[in-house]
């Protein structure tokens, strides 16, 4: 009997076991993961679980009886040493090793952790698991003072939440703007305004000098250029790197994560690999490229369920991601890879909504949509199109994106 090993039991992990036995795979199938609990989405931990909207069992992806019922072994709190592929086996720190036919790895990204001195003191957070969330949760109190290092979604995310709390923040973030690697400037102005409105204090161009404590337990935050920062916490949110480790170790093909194809084959016929830890295939924008997102490690699950099953290849997906802060839902499809010009749009003239797309020529690539699903959604459709839009009649509140589609859409 085929056995798929899993190797990673996180969104991607999770989504590639129901993906299989959703197209009848009805080999042995063993998901393994090292932390203790059962696979949990990991977007709510900056935001509902922060605040107390969500608890542990509402962020499973799945409950147990899943597992059970689909006949996927779960092999929890195991870290995986070793692979060799030869004898395409797994090798664990701890008890017995796994034989595979077919390994499959989602093990994901991890924060990077600059060295700054004193970033090993107490109160000095990442926030990746749910052990992490729930240590910045029982931190976050009315009067705390937290200062991010970082000002990324994740970053903000964390601030929007600790102000909804009633915790006084700083985010300090090196580049001249947040967001500055993943956001146009439009967007990140917009961002800085709404969380300074919140009372968010922002520092850019800035980098952090030290973080000193007291027994232990951090006090204040010193940047470059001298001044000080009280605080009692720290999360550091500077961006995440693939944990493509094992398969380097293993002398599979890597790039900034493991290099697969559009079926999420690597080098190595016999192993797949899918979410955050890949560098992948992006037909639409005809070059590589990481994506950590959701809705990637759904994409690549999927393909690999076909692809070990002999489905057909689902077509691609245009990439995407959203973003939760206060009443905002940030939403962006796509990619402004080479985009020559942006659009602007303000949704029903509201000046908390705001849609930008991005061309290249006529062809739309990417659009950032704050508050502005409608936009969100005909950008998402334009872009798996290949398609444009009149740009002079894009920024016409008066005309629908449903009208614009249909008048403008080529």
């Amino acid at each position: 009997m085929t056995h798929i090993v899993i190797a990673g039991a996180g969104h991607a992990g999770s989504a590639v076991a129901a993906a299989l036995r959703q197209y009848g795979f009805d080999g042995q199938l063993t998901l393994v993961g090292e932390e203790q609990v059962l696979p949990y989405q990991r977007p709510p931990l900056s935001k509902g679980w922060l605040l107390g909207e969500v608890e542990q069992d509402d962020i499973a992806l799945r409950p147990a009886a899943f597992y059970d019922e689909q006949k996927v072994a779960l092999q929890l709190g195991r870290r995986i040493k070793r692979l060799e592929r030869q004898a395409q086996t797994l090798h664990f720190d701890a008890g017995p090793a796994l034989h595979y036919d077919r390994l499959v790895i989602a093990t994901g990204s991890c924060p990077v952790c600059p060295p700054i001195p004193g970033a090993d003191n107490d109160g000095v957070l990442m926030l990746r698991s749910v052990r992490d969330a729930a240590r910045l949760k029982a931190a976050l109190r009315p009067g705390a003072r937290l200062v991010v290092i970082g000002g990324g979604y994740i970053g903000l995310e964390v601030a929007a939440s600790a102000r909804q709390l009633g915790a006084s923040v700083t985010v300090v973030e090196r580049a001249p703007r947040v967001l500055a690697r993943v956001a146009h400037a439009e967007l990140s102005a917009f961002l800085t305004r709404v969380h300074t409105e919140r009372g968010v204090r922002i520092e850019t161009n800035r980098c952090v000098a030290r973080i000193d404590a007291v027994g232990g337990a951090v006090r204040q935050v010193t940047l470059d250029d001298g001044r000080v920062l009280p605080c009692d916490l720290v999360l550091v949110g500077v961006g995440g790197r693939p944990n493509d480790g094992l398969a380097r170790a293993a002398g599979l093909d890597c790039d900034d994560g493991i290099v697969v194809d559009l079926q999420a084959r690597t080098s190595d016929p016999h192993i797949y690999a899918i979410g955050d830890v890949t560098r992948r295939p992006l037909p639409l924008y005809e070059r590589m490229a990481r994506l950590e997102s959701v809705p990637n490690a759904t994409e690549q699950a999927r393909q690999v369920a076909c692809a070990i099953t002999g489905r057909p290849a689902p077509a691609p997906e245009v990439p995407w991601q959203w973003s939760d802060q206060y009443d905002m839902k940030i939403q962006i499809a796509g990619h402004p890879y080479d985009a020559d010009e942006v659009v602007r749009r303000t949704p029903a003239g509201d000046a908390n909504a705001l849609a930008l797309f991005h061309f290249r020529g006529e062809r739309l690539l990417a659009v950032e949509a704050v508050n502005a699903p409608a936009e969100f959604m005909a950008g998402r459709q334009l872009i798996a199109r290949r398609a444009g839009l009149d740009k002079q009649k894009l920024s016409d509140v008066s005309l629908t994106m449903k009208q614009l589609i249909n008048q403008g859409g080529q």
